[in-house]
C-alpha cells in the first residue's frame, strides 16, 4: 500500500521540555516542574497537525524511557513518528527553561557530546517521503554537526527543490563551533530551500544583515522565493519578487515565549499550503504564535485552527477600528 504523501515533513530536533511550574524564579528554587515533548521540529510538526495537516517527523531518541515518551507522545498529538530513529549511544536530551516573563526566558540544554537527532544518518533518509511530501521543514541546528549535516542535504538532493521546502534559520550559538562556521553551512544551505524564515539575528548569521528588507532582499538574491524576517515587537515581514508585507505583532500578556516561534512555523506551514496571501499567512502565523507566548509549555500549548483564526480575525477588526 502506498504511504499518502504528508502535507509537513519536519527533519530536526526532538526531546524533552522539563520546564517549571513556578513562574518569576531561579531553577535551583523551583519546586516542580513539567514534562512535554519539546524541539523545534517536533512542535512545528505538532503545530501544523493541530491545524489538520499530515504530518510527520525525522529524527532521533535515545534508547530510554525519554526516548519511548518522545515517539508516544508524537503519536498522541498527531505527528506520524515512523522515522523517529532509535539511536542508543547518546539520551533522549532534555532541556530545562526559567520563566522570566515578559521577555526572559533562558534555556539549559542537555545534549553533549552529542543528540540522537544528530545522529540521523543519510541512508536513514526515506528520500522517497521527502520528495513527495507538499512541505518540508528544517532547521538550521541540522548542520550543525556530522551525521545530520549530510543527512539535510540528501535529503534536498532528493527532494530537487520542489516548492515549499522551508528553512528555518533557528541559530543556537551553543550548537556551533563558531558564528562562521554556522553561516557557511546555512549559505549551502539557501541554495537548496525555497522558504526561508528567521529573526533579525539569524538573518545576521545567514547573510549578515539585520535590517529586515535588506535581509530578505539579500535571501531572495540567493534564489529563496520567499524570505520572511522576524521583528519581535515590530511584527513580522515577508517578502517575495512580486510583494512585501509587514504585518503588526499581537498583544499578548506573556507566560513564556519559548513556544512561540514553533506555533508561528507550524502556522506558516499551514497558509502556505492552503494558497493564502503572504499577508493572510503571516498574519496567522502571529496569531498562533501569540496564543503559545500565553502558555506554559510549548508542544502540547499548540493552537487549534479556530483558535488562530478567532485571534487573527479580531487583530485584523481591531487595527481597522482604531
Amino acid at each position: 500500500m502506498t504511504q499518502q504523501p504528508y502535507d509537513v515533513l519536519a527533519i530536526g530536533r526532538s526531546g524533552v521540555d522539563v520546564y517549571p511550574l513556578q513562574v518569576g524564579v531561579g531553577l535551583e528554587d523551583v519546586a516542580t516542574f513539567g514534562k512535554f515533548l519539546g524541539g523545534s521540529a517536533a512542535n512545528v510538526a505538532v503545530a501544523a497537525a493541530r491545524l489538520g495537516n499530515h504530518a510527520a517527523l525525522i529524527s532521533g531518541a535515545g534508547d530510554d524511557p525519554f526516548g519511548r515518551f518522545v515517539r508516544a507522545e508524537l503519536a498522541r498529538l498527531g505527528v506520524d513518528n515512523r522515522f523517529v530513529a532509535t539511536h542508543g549511544e547518546f539520551p533522549t536530551p532534555v532541556t530545562f527553561c526559567e520563566i522570566f516573563p515578559p521577555d526572559d526566558f533562558p534555556l539549559y540544554f542537555y545534549r553533549k557530546p552529542s543528540a540522537p537527532d544528530l545522529q540521523i544518518r543519510p541512508d536513514e533518509i526515506d528520500t522517497d517521503a521527502v520528495r513527495s511530501a507538499r512541505l518540508f521543514w528544517a532547521t538550521v541546528t541540522g548542520l550543525s554537526e556530522e551525521p545530520s549535516r549530510a543527512a539535510h542535504f540528501a535529503a534536498w538532493e532528493a527532494r530537487e527543490r520542489r516548492p515549499l521546502t522551508v528553512l528555518d534559520l533557528d541559530y543556537r550559538p551553543m550548537f556551533w563551533d563558531s558564528p562562521a562556521a554556522a553561516t557557511e553551512q546555512v549559505r549551502r544551505a539557501l541554495s537548496h530551500v525555497t522558504v526561508a524564515v528567521g529573526n533579525r539575528e539569524e538573518c545576521e548569521i545567514a547573510v549578515g544583515e539585520t535590517n529586515p528588507h535588506k535581509a530578505a532582499d539579500a535571501l531572495l538574491d540567493l534564489g529563496v522565493e520567499i524570505a520572511i524576517v522576524k521583528q519581535g515587537p515590530r511584527g513580522v515581514l515577508g517578502k517575495s519578487r512580486r510583494s512585501s508585507v509587514t504585518v503588526p505583532p499581537n498583544e499578548v500578556d506573556v507566560v513564556n515565549g519559548l513556544g512561540a516561534g514553533d506555533a508561528f512555523g507550524g502556522s506558516l506551514c499551514h497558509g502556505l499550503l492552503h494558497g493564502w496571501s503572504l499577508e493572510k499567512t503571516l498574519r496567522y502565523a502571529n496569531a498562533a504564535g501569540a496564543i503559545v507566548a500565553g502558555r506554559l509549555e510549548c508542544s502540547t500549548a499548540m493552537p487549534t485552527a479556530t483558535e488562530v483564526a478567532e485571534l487573527a480575525e479580531r487583530t485584523a477588526e481591531d487595527a481597522v477600528n482604531v
